[in-house]
């Protein structure tokens, strides 16, 4: 009996001795992990280092709306006065802006100084001529500079063109632009030598017929997010701003 107990307790230490020096197996399973990926901001294309200089934190501007951009560069200050109501109170079309997306071709202070003498009166005292000059510098679209290229009806209702690509953009064949594809939250702006003249428009492109079958003209345009309405009427700020002058 006393045998029997003896290698009972023998096998059972062997067994517990056994268990000891066996790892034991662990089940973990990983932590799911977020990856934030940021999209890389591209560098407008152009002049664009005067631009930089300027407003050196102009890659933070991608997430802030086109009408605070406007107002953050301070080389185009004579366009921002006249799209936010400070040329003339019964002209602010920024919320209009803001509800892109937007292609805005941005005057410099020095496109604006060149402008005669009498229509910088009139673009302060008329308000339906300031509405009509503002509107034809704006098209719908989210459009980069290798993308921007192609002719399109403005807000103002007149078409524009743009023609070559990257830092080589021209408007209307003569307006150079200067830095271009400027990120805003919902828009993308350019930055051009001379304010753009309506009557400068080249012609609406049309179809034409071959062998009876309609032929359009193609024109390479993005499909916005959201479509706007046709062009707001000028909003009155409840304050008005002190008037600018322009340059």
């Amino acid at each position: 009996m006393k045998t029997r107990t003896g290698k009972t307790i023998g096998i059972a230490a062997s067994a517990a001795a056994l268990a000891l020096s066996v790892p034991l197996a662990v089940t973990a399973s990983a932590e799911p992990t977020t990856t934030t990926v940021t999209a890389e901001i591209p560098d407008p294309q152009g002049k664009c280092d005067p631009f930089k200089q300027a407003v050196p934190n102009w890659k933070s501007l991608a997430n802030v709306p086109v009408s605070k951009v406007l107002a953050s560069i301070p080389d185009i200050s004579s366009f921002n006065a006249a799209v936010s109501g400070q040329l003339n109170p019964a002209v602010n079309i920024d919320p209009v802006l803001d509800n892109g997306p937007f292609v805005v071709f941005a005057p410099t202070n020095e496109a604006f100084a060149e402008l005669p003498p009498e229509q910088q009166e009139m673009l302060r005292t008329d308000p339906a001529a300031l509405t009509s000059l503002l509107y034809y510098h704006v098209f719908l679209g989210l459009l980069g500079p290798d993308d921007v290229k192609g002719q399109r009806p403005t807000q103002e209702g007149t078409e524009i063109e743009v023609t070559g690509s990257g830092d080589n953009l021209k408007v209307n064949e003569t307006t150079q632009v200067v830095c271009g594809g400027i990120q805003a939250e919902n828009a993308r702006i350019y930055l051009v030598d001379h304010v753009l003249n309506p009557a400068d428009a080249p012609a609406p492109k049309t179809s034409t017929s071959t062998s009876g079958t309609a032929e359009t003209t193609a024109t390479t345009s993005a499909a916005p997010a959201t479509t706007p309405a046709a062009p707001l009427p000028a909003e009155t700020p409840t304050t008005p701003a002190a008037e600018a002058p322009i340059g």
